[in-house]
């Protein structure tokens, strides 16, 4: 496993309002040297492998930004809609990238830290815990990882790792940090991945603000443990959503604000996105009435 630094950023102070430009949203200048330092650290696409116990890692989408529709569930009880990965042969086309955690991640890297609070590890995040009580509003998101310990040729499902996800709510407000919610601390928990390396939370579909592409951020750590007690970190990313369901979300009451700002920002424009996507980019299926599934493979 490699890249197993730290990532940090604390740019902008944290009760600043999202329509100014983050740290990440500065420009090539600013972005360049973390950019080539990420590339150069990418896996190349790796040859065909197979054979028996072989694991294949597929991306979930590629910069083609519609959604799929459902799947079954495996009979080796992989979830329904859950990222593609089982024995075979493919193509793995590297490890997902390297990117900057953003000014609001709750880690203890930029003023509060929730991974030390008795209760974050949790798969509903829709609520607070602890001491706060609020509830987030929005439309159904159920977020499903799978991740995968990428070393050469060789893709290993990574049992007993751990993954902390925080996003921000319809409002575009992120937990611990604006003011209106600097006390609540929903939209932010761990799981720790199963035997087959999945993680799922319940959440809700985060709105877009302006100058970003609307997104989940995450973090990796090597176990709970790691995660719990300021561990290392085995990768920071983020998982971008497509279009077309931004789109229809956003039409549902309470994303008023997010029609706008996603008309004014793209995925090429994207600060984080903008050099590439496919790994990134979820596979989701379901409706506003019913809610969607996010589905995303973490090769590390």
């Amino acid at each position: 496993m490699t890249d197993r630094t730290r990532a940090r950023s604390a740019s902008r102070p944290p009760s600043a309002p999202h329509d100014e430009v983050e740290d990440h949203d500065l420009g090539l200048s600013h972005d360049l040297p973390r950019i080539v330092e990420r590339n150069l650290g990418r896996r190349g696409l790796l040859a065909l492998f197979g054979g028996v116990g072989a694991v294949a890692v597929v991306g979930c989408g590629t910069d083609d930004t519609t959604s799929s529709s459902s799947s079954s569930g495996a009979a080796d009880g992989t979830p329904p809609g859950a990222p593609s990965g089982a024995s075979g042969t493919t193509v793995a086309e590297g490890e997902i990238p390297e990117e900057t955690a953003g000014p609001y991640p709750g880690d203890g890297s930029n003023g509060p830290d929730v991974l030390t609070e008795s209760g974050v590890v949790r798969s509903d995040l829709t609520t607070s815990f602890g001491s706060a009580s609020g509830t987030a509003e929005g439309v159904p998101l159920t977020i499903r990882m799978k991740v995968y310990d990428l070393n050469g040729d060789d893709a290993t499902v990574l049992s007993g790792a751990a993954v902390y996800a925080w996003h921000c709510d319809r409002e575009g407000r992120y937990s611990m940090y604006d003011d209106e919610i600097v006390d609540e601390n929903y939209l932010r928990g761990v799981q720790e991945t199963d035997a087959k390396g999945y993680v799922e939370f319940t959440s809700i579909f985060p709105a877009c603000y302006s100058g970003r592409w609307p997104h989940v951020h995450f973090e990796v750590y090597e176990s709970l443990d790691a995660a719990t007690s300021g561990g290392d970190k085995l990768r920071t990313s983020q998982l971008a959503l497509p279009q077309d369901v931004c789109e229809t979300v956003y039409a549902a009451d309470g994303y008023e604000a997010s029609v706008s700002n996603l008309a004014s920002v793209s995925l090429s424009s994207d600060m984080v996105f903008g050099d590439g996507y496919s790994l990134q980019m979820a596979k989701v299926t379901g409706s506003v009435d019913e809610g969607y599934v996010a589905t995303l493979n973490v090769p590390v």
